[in-house]
């Protein structure tokens, strides 16, 4: 597996995590308890979001999509 993104905290990882999943990609959150020890280590790159190497230019598209998108805010 290789890293594609590494999420800014557990809820986008698992948001990203979801979409990915909802178009048939596997993939893995790592890191996600080590938000805990942010006193004692770096608090940047904790999380990574892992999907196989065949997928992986598929998941970079989907997460730069999702990135990029607007909400859409009913009236």
């Amino acid at each position: 597996m290789i890293n594609v993104y590494s999420p800014k905290d557990a809820m986008e990882a698992e948001c990203l995590k979801d979409m990915l999943t909802s178009h048939h990609i596997h993939c893995h959150i790592s890191g996600t308890f080590l938000q805990g020890a942010t006193g004692e280590l770096p608090a940047h790159d904790l999380i990574g979001l892992y999907t196989d190497i065949a997928d992986a230019d598929r998941a970079k598209e989907l997460i730069n999509e999702w990135l990029e998108a607007s909400p859409i805010i009913d009236d």
